[in-house]
């Protein structure tokens, strides 16, 4: 019989038969969950149970699945509910369906160290597989960098050019703006406690010593990366997503020259500038904050700042940007290209991109400041 699905319960000896009927089907939804939920509450009642399902004159995935569910609910130990009168038309449905297993329940009430221990085991794997990719990512650039050298003609002059002025010349505004604010902030807090002990002047010291050596870069490097770098990401994992890069290949073009080379460059070429920049703009606004709220005036500002600064300052800050450059690039190119087919897949590697390239700035910075303290900079 076609129509509304039912569920008989007929009494054979000790055993019990639900005998189905009707259409088993997604459009009866409602009507069947609520028949099943009943028919599970017979569990246990009779010691062998059968489900009769000869007269479904229509089942589909859904209406397989909650017969299976209703098996399930319905064994018992030693007591197995079966299903008869299946005919070949929806056999393997229904096999198909009692392979998929039951969700493991969750364990509760008990405090186990093994989650945190399973965590932490997968962060350090995913910290050792992302530490693989920065290498081979390397390995494949300085790969690319000689094969430029050997073939000049091979360069993307074009490609470059385009990507420096996203990178650079669109990027002079933030940065100057930021920079010049963090310099007016510096300036004004070092003021406020400098002035307890009656040495406002040394307000420039601190600035010119500090914007040139760490803030300066540091401060354009994490503007880059959150920036620059996550739209790399961006870029690449969409051209991953639409199988661009796959196309590239099959046209017997290397990805690393065409599309991870240029924006190297534009990167490496663009961070000195761009660090050069956000220094100038931020010893602009620390000496327009120690003038109007220190007292400090434009000529002894600029007497001051010329004896507590060397060309060695700024020098360890220009050697610092190039370096930055590279590891952001890197980092935001293997989070690109990592980047698997959904939309979800590319959110997550381009938040990954921008707190891998901070931190991985942040480390270099650590670095470079030993190093430069080991050699006497």
């Amino acid at each position: 019989m076609d129509g509304n699905p039912t569920l008989e319960q007929i009494a054979r000896g000790n055993g019990l038969a639900l005998c189905a009927a009707g259409s088993w089907t997604a459009p009866f939804a409602p009507v069947l969950e609520r028949i099943v939920a009943e028919a599970e509450a017979l569990s246990g009642t009779r010691p062998n149970i059968s489900i009769d399902v000869s007269a479904v004159a229509k089942l589909d995935t859904f209406g397989a699945w909650l017969i299976e569910r209703l098996r399930r609910s319905l064994t018992q130990g030693d007591a197995e509910a079966t299903i008869a009168g299946l005919s070949a038309n929806y056999s393997s449905l229904v096999d198909e369906v009692r392979r998929v297993k039951d969700p493991e329940p969750s364990k509760r009430g008990g405090i186990s160290l093994r989650a945190p221990v399973e965590r932490l085991g997968r962060s350090v794997a995913g910290f050792l597989d992302t530490i693989v990719g920065l290498v081979a990512m390397t390995g494949a650039v300085m790969a690319g960098m000689l094969r430029v050298v050997m073939h000049p003609g091979s360069f993307r002059l074009t490609s470059t050019v385009h990507h420096l002025e996203q990178v650079c010349w669109r990027a002079v505004p933030i940065v100057m703006l930021i920079t010049f604010l963090i310099g007016c902030i510096v300036a004004q807090q070092g003021i406020f406690h400098f002035r307890k002990f009656g040495a406002d002047v040394f307000v420039v010291d601190m600035l010119g010593v500090l914007v040139l050596r760490e803030l300066g870069v540091l401060l354009v490097a994490i503007m880059v990366a959150g920036r620059s770098g996550s739209a790399y990401t961006a870029e690449l994992g969409s051209m991953k997503m639409r199988e661009e890069i796959d196309a590239l290949r099959t046209m017997g073009f290397d990805p690393i020259d065409v599309l991870i080379m240029p924006r190297m460059m534009a990167l490496v070429l663009a961070m000195p500038i761009l660090t050069f920049l956000g220094v100038v703009a931020a010893l602009y606004g620390g000496g327009l904050v120690a003038w109007l709220y220190g007292g400090v005036d434009p000529d002894a500002f600029l007497l001051r700042l010329r004896d507590a600064i060397s060309i060695d300052h700024f020098t360890v800050g220009m050697i610092k940007a190039p370096v930055m450059a590279i590891v952001i690039g890197i980092v935001a190119c293997v989070e690109g290209l990592a980047v698997a087919g959904s939309a979800e897949s590319l959110g997550r590697h381009t938040t990954a991109s921008v707190v891998k390239g901070i931190f991985f700035v942040i480390v270099m910075d650590g670095v470079f400041a030993i190093f430069f303290a080991s050699i006497g900079m």
